[in-house]
């Protein structure tokens, strides 16, 4: 049972408070309600008390758990790659992650995700997995460590510093390359 006021989790929507529980009837029986608004964009979500648990509903991970996420996403030796597999698979897999109530799931797109930009431009659709996992992972870890999202984030990048590196200085050759075809 959760408190007005605490924070918690709902599956693909981030970080919540409870504002309120109440009651009402729904088809015709009463029914418990926890009011959740999320944080990051204000949504208002009427969760069932009964349901909460099947749904995901969950508190924030603890300072140790946002360090065991941000350890998992360090440890590159489970990184199986893309080969064999779709885009088309492997965006329906990712996308089903990002639902989990387990922040270790949206970890594990964020750091396929980033691994595989390595070797190959990733498509808008993971791009846009890969800003949604960030923004996900960044804000509980924010409430979890209790530091800055923006910190979370740069803390983040700089796992995957050598990654980032990389993409920028390919982009920087691509641009001068494009600037000598013009000229």
């Amino acid at each position: 049972m959760f408190n007005v006021g605490e924070l918690v989790v709902y599956p693909a929507q981030g970080v919540g408070m409870v504002e309120k529980i109440e009651e009402q009837e729904i088809g015709g029986v009463k029914t418990q309600l926890y009011i959740v608004r999320i944080l990051s964009n204000n949504v208002k979500l009427m969760v069932p008390v009964k349901n909460a648990k099947n749904v995901g509903l969950r508190s924030v991970y603890t300072k140790k758990q946002g360090e065991e996420i941000l350890n998992f996403l360090k440890d590159r030796t489970d990184f199986t790659g893309y080969t064999g597999q779709n885009w088309n698979r492997r965006y329906r897999e990712y996308s089903e992650k990002l639902k989990s109530s387990d922040l270790k799931d949206v970890a594990y797109v964020l750091k396929e995700l980033y691994l595989i930009s390595k070797d190959k431009e990733l498509s808008f659709g993971e791009r846009r997995l890969l800003e949604n996992a960030m923004s996900l992972i960044s804000m509980e870890l924010s409430y979890a460590l209790n530091i800055p999202q923006n910190e979370v984030k740069n803390k983040v990048e700089e796992l995957f510093a050598d990654i980032l590196k990389k993409k920028k200085q390919e982009k920087e050759e691509d641009d001068d390359k494009s600037e000598e075809d013009q000229g």
